[in-house]
């Protein structure tokens, strides 16, 4: 199976740690969003896609290109994301534009990051830490078997 990991890494890197442990753990090709071309995802079986979470959605960068990918009904994706704080339905936005490509969402994964938005302290400090990131790599070698 042919992945790529597609990803948006703003603050303090929290979800590209997660997306080279997924990478890693697929053996995907890793993408930044901003060398992805939206029909990039056709050479692909299995799409990963993630960033972290800014003011309850992902990253306007993230969603505006799973906007722009052509429909594809025989591609797999998994959404993915880190946030300060955990929040209530954060990936539905991205699923909704997903499957509205006709991409099927198989599994979602999300882990606390360390935050300075609101608190120039930071909560979440040393996240995600090493066993956030086992937990990703079990979550990206699950996908294997779904």
């Amino acid at each position: 199976m042919k992945s790529l990991i597609i990803y948006y890494s703003y603050h303090h890197m929290n979800t590209e740690k997660l997306a080279r442990k997924m990478a890693e753990t697929l053996k995907a090709d890793l993408k930044e969003v901003s060398e992805c071309d939206p029909n990039d995802i056709s050479d692909y079986d299995l799409i990963g896609i993630g960033s972290g979470i800014y003011h309850g959605r992902h990253h306007k960068k993230i969603v505006g290109l799973a906007e722009r990918f052509p429909d594809c009904k025989d591609k797999r994706a998994f959404i993915f994301s880190s946030s300060g704080v955990i929040q209530k339905d954060h990936h539905s936005e991205l699923r909704r534009v997903l499957e509205g490509k006709d991409i099927e969402v198989i599994d979602d994964f999300h882990c606390l990051g360390f935050d300075t938005a609101l608190d120039s302290e930071g909560i979440n400090r040393w996240r995600p830490d090493e066993e956030d990131l086992r937990q990703a790599q079990r979550f990206a070698k699950s996908l294997l078997d779904k």
